[in-house]
């Protein structure tokens, strides 16, 4: 889709007005330069208890199809309890009208009869609720009621996120054709396909249900699909990290949980190993971006049982059971804002790394209190050089360093986990990554290094025992499952690759429901996104910035250094939508220093001067007006 153009300057440079086989922007299928682009990213808020009563109305399209609209539009109001004057106005409007049509349906098929009609179905996690879900034979179709004459980019996106979901994260949906409809009052009864979803007038809806019906396939069971459980997809960071300190299950979609369960099962073992034998271990767990290693980690810090096995300190003093560090400022305020209610600020559980060096390092005789440390973004660690820098001190050691000497004060046992991630050290001082931690912890004595069988290498010289297992890299990506590809195309599109390598990517994010969006109009953007997420109360969405821009505060987007250094980056991340300080206000902005490690369901990324597409290649203009290359 092509969202109005209005005069800018930034990626008007680069993308083409026109499609052009030769350029590079041209995978994006975009048709509008601009200096704002939307991602859309995947839901993930809290889970329900039970879903039995997470809907309006559910029945046979018989019965629904003859009750009285008023009862229908009641059951609704009682659900929704909040449900403002213009939603009451819809659903007077729009239940007669679906009425009518299964009413037309069932004549047509009698068998018809049997489908269900599930209104204001509410997604666990985000609270999203789709207009219309009908179980027919063999498919789920998701009909979205928009009072609009013609379809937005929003509500399509919209209508195509919630079939996505459900056939991505509803067990009831495996195996089956979720279908997404939009309908609109001033569309055509015959039924177009735009974007993957189909749009129809209200006239249409009874012919289009008939041809979605897989003749010869059972109905969808309305018991499968409403049952506790059955709809779970993987929880963002945040919300994981509540859920593991309320005690609660952690929901994890079957993919999450087979890509990551045998590596805490592993480091469990090794954790009771550990205690049992009164040894130490490092634990290296490396993986690709998106492949749960955090959420590993976070499982492993708020285990239950690491209570038991914990050792009584002076004065019987019970001890914490195991921290999460992170050099990551941003997702350390943003944890432990949300853990706030844990006492200590949200410090009990997350600290950053920086802190915890400062703390144990003036105090050489006081242990930990921990037994387990979990050091996320491991491969980031600073070497001896930056901590003396980061630190203000003369010091010989190296984060690495620091943490081996803290284990070997804990009484009797103590594992180290650390995250590694492929490639992802982006600071100076941060790329020793493992020859770093193999330096730290060479000639220990009692130590065991934990690994995949990559890191054999690297730990051979260090005279400490080894044990070698590929349960701990983690190589599926779970976050970004369904898009697999987005850091392929993007990295691409950076590298300069040829369009002819770009547009097969392109397509297949495409037809994987992911979208990119262009625009020059900052507030054709916000309209967008807010009508996007109208009804997802949990959903996070906010602008994004290079911290270097100079360009974009003339279009609106304050990224002025006074500015974000004041930014809270907790309520931002966590405050209700309504909060003046959330992201979702869109008006605040977060730079890269202040979003790495986090997660929006949809960023609005400000490109102005950062990288311009001049001839053959990019130009950052700021290098250029400093005289670098």
């Amino acid at each position: 889709m092509a969202l109005p153009i209005c005069r800018s300057r930034g990626l008007a440079r680069y993308f083409s007005t026109e499609f052009d086989s030769d350029h590079p922007a041209s995978a994006l299928r975009l048709s509008t330069p601009c200096p704002v682009a939307l991602f859309a990213g995947y839901p993930t808020r809290e889970m329900n208890e039970s879903l039995y009563d997470r809907y309006g109305w559910q029945s046979d399209l018989e019965t629904f199809s003859r009750s009285e609209p008023r009862v229908v539009r009641l059951r609704l109001q009682e659900f929704v309890g909040d449900a403002s004057p213009e939603q009451l106005r819809a659903w007077d409007q729009s239940v007669p009208m679906l009425q009518r049509e299964c009413r037309e349906l069932t004549a047509r098929d009698a068998s018809a009869r049997e489908y269900t009609a599930i209104l204001e179905y509410e997604l666990p996690r985000d609270f999203r609720r789709p207009d219309v879900i009908v179980l027919e034979r063999g498919c789920v179709v998701v009909v979205e009621l928009k009072g609009d004459l013609h379809p937005s980019q929003a509500a399509l996106d919209q209508a195509l996120g919630y079939a996505r979901d459900l056939a991505a994260y509803h067990a009831a949906c495996a195996g089956h054709s979720v279908i997404p409809v939009l309908v609109n009052r001033g569309s055509d009864p015959e039924p177009v396909l735009r974007d993957n979803v189909y749009v129809v007038a209200p006239a249409g809806l009874d012919l289009l249900l008939d041809r979605f019906s897989e003749k010869g396939e059972p109905n969808i069971s309305v018991s499968a699909f409403l049952a506790p459980d059955s709809y779970a997809p993987l929880p963002s960071i945040v919300q994981a990290a509540r859920e593991l300190f309320q005690k609660r299950p952690l929901p994890l979609i079957k993919r999450a949980r087979a890509a990551t369960e045998p590596a805490l099962q592993h480091i469990t073992a090794i954790a009771h190993e550990a205690a049992r034998t009164k040894t130490r271990h490092l634990v290296m767990l490396s993986g690709v971006p998106g492949s749960g290693k955090t959420l590993v980690g976070l499982q492993l810090v708020h285990a239950g049982w690491l209570d038991d096995l914990a050792v009584e300190r002076a004065g019987g003093r019970p001890t914490a059971p195991a921290v999460y560090l992170s050099g990551n400022g941003p997702l350390v305020q943003v944890l432990q804002y949300a853990l706030k209610e844990a006492g200590g600020g949200g410090r009990t559980f997350v600290q950053g790394i920086k802190n915890y060096v400062a703390h144990h390092s003036r105090r050489r005789s006081v242990a930990p209190p921990e037994h387990l440390i979990v050091f996320d973004e491991a491969q980031r660690a600073h070497d001896a050089e930056r901590v003396a820098k980061v630190h203000r001190k003369s010091v010989e050691k190296s984060e690495p360093q620091h943490l081996i000497e803290f284990c070997e004060r804990i009484p009797e046992w103590c594992v180290l986990v650390a995250l590694i991630g492929d490639r992802q050290a982006i600071h100076i001082g941060e790329e020793g990554g493992a020859p770093l931690w193999a330096s730290a912890i060479r000639g220990a004595a009692n130590w065991t290094v934990h690994g995949s069988p990559s890191f054999a290498e690297v730990f051979g010289s260090t005279g400490v025992a080894t044990r070698w297992n590929r349960v701990l890299n983690l190589d599926t990506e779970i976050r970004f499952h369904l898009t697999p590809k987005v850091h392929q195309f993007v990295g691409g599109l950076l590298d300069g690759t040829s369009p002819r390598g770009l547009v097969p990517i392109a397509s297949e994010l495409h037809e994987n429901s992911h979208r990119f969006l262009v625009t020059r109009d900052l507030n054709t953007a916000k309209r967008y996104i807010r009508e996007r997420y109208a009804d997802a109360k949990e959903a996070r969405y906010g602008v994004l910035a290079s911290s270097k821009d100079k360009w974009l505060p003339d279009f609106g987007v304050d990224n002025s250094y006074q500015t974000t250094m004041r930014l809270r980056v907790g309520p931002w991340y966590n405050a209700s939508p309504t909060d003046p300080m959330s992201c979702c206000q869109l008006e605040t902005v977060a730079t890269e220093f202040s979003s790495q490690g986090l997660e929006l369901d949809c960023a609005l990324v400000a490109w102005g001067s950062d990288l311009l597409w001049i001839k053959d290649g990019w130009l950052s203009l700021i290098r250029a007006e400093r005289g670098e290359n």
